[in-house]
This record gives structure tokens, sequence and C-alpha cells, in this order.
């Protein structure tokens, strides 16, 4: 771990990353690919101290609210925050604004700050985004070694549930030769379904390979599923897009399941819940 002092901290789009670097160890993480510009080992987490002090000066100038979201490039619930604390000190400063709220994690850490997402659920916007990539319990020891398992995060979501407080599910990756079964498809969309979510975002069965991540998700092919690197080099070459040769039936499975269960499956369609604004009548003045 590191400190900077960052100069800006939220994009046009009201993104922002507090940490930079990731403790999880997932074999897939893309936020490993060289175009990302990491001057420092990724497990050596970047700390933006000042992350607060910019988001209070960002949030006090801005006449329209919005919904402010992290967690796109690093989890803002890694274990240094229970220590650190300035996601909550984040979350803190954009209820005292007015502002939403969304964060996209693996971790059961959010619960720490349930306080605060069940308040901003209450008085404006507030979103929780839970990525379940492996059902198996073991399996996902091996892919996400870092993090808590998928049962735990699907017993998180629960809890959102029972506080009122709105969930999206990211289904991202599917690994090829690795969880792209329908047992394990079909016991995360029961989680979601069971959980209450109001969309899972999936942008296809299957994940994504460039320079930087692809070289770490090998060397985890050959510690842990011997000889699949080699079917992979096989099978797809040096392509960007890895998508399972099961796609088409699993994919149509798992719109079929959203369907049903009235869980919003388009991509854009949760990225259009997530960033709508609300404000609640309820909702106090500054002053």
């Amino acid at each position: 771990m590191h400190y900077t002092e960052a100069k800006t901290i939220l994009s046009a789009q009201n993104g922002m990353n507090i940490y930079r670097g990731c403790a999880h160890g997932c074999i897939y993480c893309d936020s490993r690919s060289r175009c990302y510009g990491f001057t420092h080992p990724f497990e050596d987490i970047e700390v933006k101290r000042n992350a607060p002090a910019l988001l209070e000066q960002a949030l006090r100038s801005r006449r329209k609210k919005a919904v402010i979201s992290t967690g796109s490039m690093s989890d803002p619930y890694m274990p240094l925050e229970a220590e650190l604390r300035l996601t909550r000190k984040c979350l803190e400063i954009i209820r005292r604004w007015g502002f939403g709220a969304s964060v996209i994690t693996k971790s059961d850490g959010v619960l720490r700050d349930l306080d605060l997402w069940e308040d901003l659920s209450q008085r404006t916007k507030a979103v929780v985004q839970m990525t379940l990539t492996t059902y198996d319990e073991a399996l996902c020891a091996l892919v996400e070694p870092g993090v808590c398992t998928t049962r735990r995060r699907y017993e998180t979501l629960k809890v959102l549930q029972e506080h009122g407080v709105p969930t999206v599910v990211w289904l991202s990756p599917v690994l090829p030769f690795i969880n792209d079964t329908e047992e394990n498809l079909t016991g995360i969309l029961e989680y979601c379904a069971d959980a209450g979510v109001k969309g899972i975002v999936c942008f296809g069965m299957g994940l994504t390979l460039r320079e930087g991540n692809r070289e770490y998700y090998y060397a985890a092919l050959d510690r842990h599923f011997p000889g699949l690197k080699e079917r992979y080099i096989q099978t797809y070459g040096g392509a960007y897009m890895i998508p399972s040769p099961r796609e088409a039936a699993l994919f149509s499975r798992f719109r079929e399941f959203c369907g049903r269960y009235g869980i919003l499956s388009d991509p854009e369609a949760c990225f259009a819940y997530i960033r709508q604004f609300e404000q609640r009548d309820n909702q106090m003045t500054l002053f």
C-alpha cells in the first residue's frame, strides 16, 4: 500500500476510484491490463488519501444532483478499507450533499456501511452491485482467492434486500471450460432471484483477455488447471473476446430466467436504472 495525492476524483460520468490496484487476486481481472497504465505492482494498492476532500469540493460546486459511482477499476471494500474508511467518508459526503451512490464490489465489507446505504436508499438513490461468477465454493476459492465466497455474497445481497437497498448483480466473466456450465449458471441465477435483485449485468458467456491480464490468467491456469492454457491457445489464439462454446445455450437460459422473474437483463437497461437519480419527497435540505 502507498499513498498519493490525486488531482481530481470524479470523472465526467460521475465515477470515482478511491483506490487503484486490488488485493482480491481474481485470476481473470481485466484491470491488470497494461492499457490502464499502472506504474506500480497491481497488489501495491495506491490510496488516494485526499479523495474525501476532493469529493467534498466537487459536490459542493455542483447544482445538478446525480448518482456517484465507485468500484469500476478497484473494489472500494478491500480489506484495507476497514482501517482507512475512505469509502465510508465519501459516502457520508455524498449523503450530506444530497447525491445518490452506487458501488461495484465482491466484498461483504459493504455491510459495515449498511446504515449509510440504507439511509441513502431512503433519501435519494443507492444501488449496491455485486459480482457473482462461480457457484461452487471450492472453485470460487481458486478463481477469486482473496474475497468472500459466492454464498457469502448472496447472503450479503439478502441483508441488503431486507434493509430496502436495491441491488444489481454482475454475472461476469464466465470462464470457458471452468464455470461455463448450466449448473453454475442456475445456481447463481437462483441466488439472484431469492435475493430480489433488480437486474443482472451480463455481456455474454465468456471473458476478455488482453496484454497484462492474459499472462496473469494463463499463469493461474497452469497452477490450478494443468493443460487448460494450451486448450485456450488452440481454441482462441490471441483473441480479445473469449466466448464459451456453450454461450448460445447459456445465454438463452439466462434471458429466459430473467424474463420469468422480472429481472432486468439488458446491460443498458441496468445501467439506466443505476444512473437514474431519484429524490424522495421526504428529502431533507441542507439549509
